[in-house]
């Protein structure tokens, strides 16, 4: 039969009636109305599913079918297309593909959570794919999160203040352009406000005699008499109003050096050596050079390449100085990278530069300047800060004289620059100003001895003094 059905319709018969004519020759027993409308139904709904071929109606051969089909144009008009739309078709949602979650980004290896510290963007903003909506605080470092799609702040689902998670939701971006005004939020709060109910008329009668009642058996009960002032000693300070003090939180940042520097103290047998360096030498080389150096290098020179690489042949000549210890055991470093403090309005970074050992100074100079600017824009990554053998601190950029700094653990000393200051030296039997610079070295004692401290103080002294020693290697 089913080759029948295929030569009438390809000889150009209708469906409808060659599938008539096989119901009516083969299924005896079911009238012909029930047949036209359950065939023209299921045909209807095999159209809107783009099902067009003729073996597909096989299965609308019912058991015990014995009259023909009408016409498919005679029934359509029984069958409810509203019904069948419905059926048949997907229901359309006006969020479904329009709205993108913007998540917190992996932070790095060692660090699991985060603050979230402000929002750079308000619902209802528009944003461009990548655009930074909200900045995370870390122990370490602060982490921008960005608008995933172009579109419009709908919403924010978290709040300043919270700790968040890699993959935790911040916002919802809606790709069209319609947005969610910022008047939005205090609207519903005013309405839940308005929407509460009043608390019955019943509980503010009843409060009302029992207050009668306590203020006359107050009333009955004699008064007693009020102890007198406590008289202030002359030794007991007078403190101030707590409303002319402000109480902010830590951020995670300060906490995160706050406890750094205490486990230093805490783990570390900590022992500062001083010397004094004379400048005089440094301070004429950059004098002759530095035009020369800027435009041939595009940077300027500095003091900081000078200890650095002063600071590079003092740890080769005293190589337990960028060793640390480990346990029961001492871990000898055979590379040299070292970290620079930096201060910036958030904290104290401290990034690294990698094999300084193998840097002249021009290169050193500009890997100082290029990390030290991502430091004080915040987008310095954890990637540039970790590790490190060896710390130098300036302390002398902000006018420090003379300092103790801390280890910044693991590492095993640090050295501390500050200010150059013009004093009266005697040189060659005479006194003469010079303008002179105090270093110190804090170590871990348990590890350096004090001989090796001072020398480690001497070679650099010797290095920044007479510039020279590095050409010869002497």
């Amino acid at each position: 039969m089913l080759g029948a059905l295929r030569r009438k319709v390809a000889s150009g018969g209708s469906s409808a009636s060659v599938l008539g004519k096989s119901l009516l020759a083969n299924r005896p027993g079911v009238s012909a109305s029930r047949v036209s409308s359950d065939a023209g139904k299921e045909m209807l709904l095999l159209q809107l599913r783009g099902i067009v071929h003729v073996r597909n109606f096989s299965r609308l051969v019912l058991p015990g079918c014995s009259t023909g089909l009408t016409k498919t144009r005679d029934v359509i008009s029984s069958i409810q297309l509203e019904a069948i739309m419905q059926k048949s078709c997907r229901p359309f949602s006006s969020g479904d593909g329009d709205l993108v979650d913007a998540v917190v980004p992996f932070m790095g290896e060692s660090i699991t959570d985060g603050t979230l510290a402000t929002f750079l963007k308000k619902p209802g903003d528009r944003v461009a794919a990548d655009e930074p909506i909200a900045q995370i605080e870390t122990d370490k470092v602060t982490i921008d999160v960005v608008s995933p799609h172009d579109g419009v702040i709908q919403e924010y689902v978290a709040k300043e203040g919270d700790t968040v998670e890699p993959g935790t939701k911040i916002a919802v971006i809606s790709k069209s352009a319609e947005g969610v005004p910022p008047a939005a939020p205090s609207e519903k709060k005013s309405g839940k406000a308005a929407s509460k109910p009043s608390p019955p008329a019943e509980t503010v009668r009843e409060g009302k005699p029992k207050a009668k009642v306590e203020a006359s058996s107050s009333a009955e009960k004699p008064k007693a008499p009020s102890p007198p002032p406590p008289k202030r000693t002359a030794t007991e300070p007078i403190l101030p109003p707590k409303e002319r003090e402000r109480r902010v939180p830590m951020t995670r940042l300060r906490k995160r050096v706050a406890t750094r520097l205490k486990d230093s103290q805490n783990t570390f047998a900590l022992l500062t050596t001083f010397n004094e360096v004379d400048m005089t030498n440094l301070m004429k080389l950059r004098s002759d050079y530095k035009d020369a150096f800027v435009e041939k290098h595009g940077v300027k020179l500095g003091f900081m390449s000078g200890f650095v690489k002063a600071a590079v042949s003092a740890l080769q000549h005293q190589p337990i100085v960028n060793a640390v210890i480990d346990g029961d055991d001492i871990i000898y470093r055979d590379y040299i990278d070292i970290s620079i403090a930096v201060g910036t309005p958030k904290g104290l970074v401290v990034p690294v530069v990698r094999d300084a050992d193998k840097m002249n100074f021009a290169e050193i100079e500009k890997t100082i300047n290029s990390l030290a600017k991502k430091a004080n824009d915040g987008t310095i990554s954890i990637d540039e800060m970790a590790g490190g053998s060896f710390t130098i601190s300036n302390g002398g950029v902000y006018g420090s004289l003379l300092s103790t700094p801390i280890i910044n653990p693991p590492q095993s000393a640090i050295l501390g620059m500050h200010s150059i200051v013009s004093r009266p030296m005697v040189v060659g039997g005479n006194v003469v100003p010079r303008p002179m610079m105090y270093i110190a070295l804090t170590y871990d004692h348990r590890l350096i001895d004090g001989r090796e401290a001072v020398f480690f103080l001497r070679r650099i002294k010797d290095v920044v003094e007479d510039p020279r020693r590095l050409l010869l290697d002497v």
